[in-house]
């Protein structure tokens, strides 16, 4: 029980911790006067992902580049075959023509380069920073093309899946003082810090004490307890009816943990890719992303039944990680 505390604790904290910081980052925005494309597109869009980041950061940090790698393709990995299927299985996932050949294309192309730079050299500070130069990139683009036309992309819907799920959350209050939403920003912040610090090191406990690799805790326990945020949003947005929102959800985490987790940590702390993700799990993913592509093109939807492959096939891979 005690090897289990701090993994619970640190889950229990990251949660918490990503809600208030995106609530704050968002209505601070909101009284700024940002718009909501924008707030959407950086602050909510980070603030899911933090979870991810500051942990796949700490594990770099602390030498388990199992845990921080494994963490990023692991939730990439469940993003698609958990969250999506789940989704799909509550409710159908409507996808938006435009998401499907901009989004889901970029999300392919950059799990694809992923598992090949993966494959071909150490992720270094270059390696890295080039990740996070292609999303910032990335979010121009989108930003310039949602103003140009009024059909959202993955991405934008990812971004905004918070406020799908509690649409109170992106309304300016430009009249209201800011210092609630900033403390509850900066403890959201301290949260999602002590979670991830909390979550490694009862990840690396863990492991040790089960003797199963930090890699395999990290594609598994540590990556499906990050990507809470994405899977309770997705989950509301298919209880309302809202499957599109839970398409661009998948689509557009997958690219913020590719380039901007993946980018991140190897800028602040490279290392190479332990080799069973290299050689596995690295290229399933790209394989799954594939998948859901294919998914998604047949009538622009994805369906029950596809949604149960989804989820059976995510019980697959954890029977074959697991010893």
């Amino acid at each position: 029980m005690e090897t289990w505390m701090p993994l619970l604790g640190g889950l229990i904290l990251l949660v918490a911790g990503g809600e208030l910081l995106v609530r704050g980052a968002v209505q601070a925005a909101g009284r700024i006067g940002i718009s909501p494309l924008v707030i959407g597109l950086t602050l909510v869009g980070f603030g899911t992902s933090m979870p991810e980041l500051v942990t796949s950061v700490q594990a770099g940090l602390n030498g388990s580049p199992g845990i921080a790698y494994g963490n990023v393709v692991g939730s990439n990995i469940a993003n698609i075959l958990l969250i999506a299927g789940v989704s799909a299985l509550i409710c159908p996932v409507i996808v938006a023509r435009s998401a499907l050949r901009r989004d889901a294309a970029v999300m392919l192309a950059v799990a694809a380069g992923f598992a090949a730079l993966a494959w071909l050299a150490p992720f270094g500070r270059i390696a890295g920073a080039g990740l996070v130069v292609l999303l910032v990139g990335y979010i121009g683009f989108v930003i310039r093309q949602e103003r140009a036309a009024a059909d959202g992309g993955a991405l934008h819907d990812k971004s905004l899946a918070l406020a799908e799920a509690d649409p109170g959350l992106a309304r300016p209050h430009a009249a209201k003082r800011l210092t609630v939403p900033l403390l509850t920003a900066l403890a959201g912040l301290i949260l999602v810090v002590a979670g991830g610090s909390l979550l490694v090191s009862g990840a690396v406990a863990l492991a040790r004490g089960f003797g199963v690799s930090e890699t395999v805790i990290g594609l598994t326990i540590v990556a499906v307890g990050t990507s809470m945020p994405e899977l309770v949003t997705s989950v509301i947005a298919a209880l309302r009816r809202q499957g599109d929102v839970a398409f661009g959800n998948v689509v557009g985490s997958n690219i913020y943990n590719i380039l901007g987790i993946g980018g991140a940590t190897a800028l602040i702390a490279p290392s190479h890719v332990p080799t069973e993700i290299v050689e596995f799990d690295a290229p399933l993913m790209v394989a799954v992303s594939l998948l859901l592509v294919l998914f998604a093109a047949t009538g622009l939807r994805i369906g029950r039944r596809e949604g149960a492959v989804l989820v059976t096939g995510y019980v697959v891979y954890l029977w074959m990680l697991w010893p």
